[in-house]
């Protein structure tokens, strides 16, 4: 069974880290932690504390090297039923201490961080596959799933069965997760977001009740959707415990394709085309120059495409995607088995950012219409703000209206006017990421496709949203009056104390 999967080591004892965010700890009586160990397995262990105290957030991983965590709950609770999560939530309500839902932890926007301590969810053991319906095609399968064993039970069922969800942190992440920040595989364009793919959920309710969001009816008119008021909300509404989502046969017939681009721009406009004539390939990834350059040796902008389906299905979408790359220049390609090969591999991060390179990936969604711009002007104000080495963009998953653009910058910032070295990385992490905000939000483009919005986000999605963030808050008042919820996320306003 797939387990968690930290960062980066600490470089000191877990009881000489520093928490560097925490701006108090709700206290717990001796009669809370009973309550809680009588409902399930719990742990104070110090280690165990710490690495529940962060998640895959780059900056952290520089925290890691300074004696830092983000912050450090009081104590970890492992349920292993949805009843369990029930009744530590009614819990946990009644006593007024807040609660982060937590897995993997492989989120890299600081949304699983007790910022509040209390308690850390650990949701790993409700990892079991309920139910796979071979007639409809669908999985029922707990939250606490890692996507690997998810996968391998699938595929020993009947034909063999996927759900198409590959995210880059396909080996760390689990099912909640996915659906707690509305993740993409990188088989979007065929298979979808998970929002596309979720059919209903089961959630515990802050005040200790269990819903099923829907029923398995296909495309219902009974109301609004509950079930993708809960997709996104990253733990601050409640708890998801289980999930049903859609299913697909394996594939019986791949086909691939690599060529090449002299500007961005036309690499854009080929997908454009290909996309808005219904074709759908599961892999449709175009680099700029430098990360063409990085990963493939090619100095022009690379396109990836790869597809799998039917082989009926497949002709008819590489059909129209040989007639719309027809005047780009052919690249070979093993460039696709190299990409498959790399493609989850995050190796290189802790190592930079040990080495005071600060790195990071931005990641938007806008409209075909003023794409090519709001990508340009990203680029700049990146590469304008001080400290900035280097940064790049690639088109990482796209749909017939729009597509997402993926950012890399990487700086080195150095110690100046008595700030230390620490200091200085963190001053010119969040100048990066204001200025990008601000440039994305003055363009009117998504703060986030895949990443979710976490801590690190939060004010963007605020400013983002306007007068509709002031919607959610009151769906978060009205869910959980207390303020338990992962306090800290979404931009919520608090209430816990």
């Amino acid at each position: 069974m797939t387990r968690p999967t930290p960062p980066t080591p600490f470089d000191v004892e877990v009881d000489q880290l520093v928490p560097r965010l925490m701006d108090g700890a709700h206290e717990m009586t001796p009669a809370f932690f009973e309550q809680l160990r009588a409902i399930a397995p719990t742990s104070i262990d110090g280690e165990d504390l710490a690495e529940h105290g962060r998640d895959w957030w780059p900056i952290a991983i520089g925290w890691a090297a300074a004696g830092q965590v983000p912050a450090l709950a009081g104590v970890i609770v492992r349920p292993e039923t949805a009843e369990q999560v029930a009744q530590v939530l009614q819990v946990c309500n009644d006593a007024r201490v807040p609660v982060t839902p937590m897995a993997g932890r492989s989120g890299v926007c600081g949304g699983s961080i007790p910022l509040r301590g209390g308690v850390a969810l650990d949701l790993c053991e409700l990892n079991k596959v309920h139910e796979v319906d071979e007639i409809s095609e669908t999985v029922t399968v707990d939250a606490g799933m890692f996507g690997p064993d998810l996968e391998a039970h699938l595929a020993g069922v009947g034909p063999g069965y996927s759900v198409g969800h590959f995210p880059q942190s396909f080996d760390l992440s689990t099912v909640g997760g996915w659906l707690a920040c509305r993740g993409a595989g990188q088989y979007s364009t065929r298979y979808g977001k998970i929002e596309d793919m979720v059919v209903t959920l089961t959630v515990a309710l802050p005040d200790g009740r269990l819903i099923d969001t829907a029923g398995t009816a296909p495309r219902s008119a009974t109301g609004p959707s509950l079930t993708q008021l809960f997709v996104g909300s990253e733990g601050t509404l409640g708890v998801i415990t289980s999930a049903t989502l859609k299913l697909h046969r394996k594939a019986t017939a791949e086909a691939r394709r690599v060529v090449s681009f002299a500007t961005f721009d036309e690499g854009l406009e080929a997908c454009r085309r290909i996309l808005q004539r219904g074709a759908t390939p599961a892999v449709l990834r175009l680099y700029d120059e430098i990360e063409s350059k990085r990963s493939f040796e090619v100095d022009s902008n690379v396109l990836i495409v790869l597809d799998e389906a039917d082989p009926h299905l497949l002709a008819a979408t590489m059909a129209i995607v040989d007639e719309e790359l027809s005047g780009a220049t052919t690249e070979d390609l093993a460039h696709v088995d190299h990409w498959l090969g790399h493609r989850n591999n995050v190796s290189q991060l802790a190592p930079l950012w040990r080495n005071h390179v600060v790195v990071d990936t931005i990641e938007i969604s806008g409209s075909w219409k003023d794409l090519s711009l709001t990508t340009q002007r990203l680029l700049t104000t990146l590469r304008e703000t001080p400290g900035t080495m280097t940064a790049s963009v690639h088109q990482s998953h796209a749909y017939a209206d729009g597509a997402c653009c993926y950012f890399t910058f990487v700086g080195r910032p150095t110690a100046q006017d008595g700030d230390n070295q620490l200091e200085a990385e963190a001053n010119y992490y969040q100048r990066v990421w204001d200025a990008a905000n601000a440039c994305i939000i003055s363009e009117g483009r998504a703060v986030s496709h895949h990443h979710g919005v976490g801590l690190h986000r939060a004010g963007a999605l605020v400013a983002s949203l306007g007068s509709a963030h002031g919607v959610l808050q009151q769906v978060k008042d009205a869910l959980d009056p207390n303020g338990i919820m992962n306090p800290g996320k979404l931009g919520f306003s608090e209430v816990a104390q």
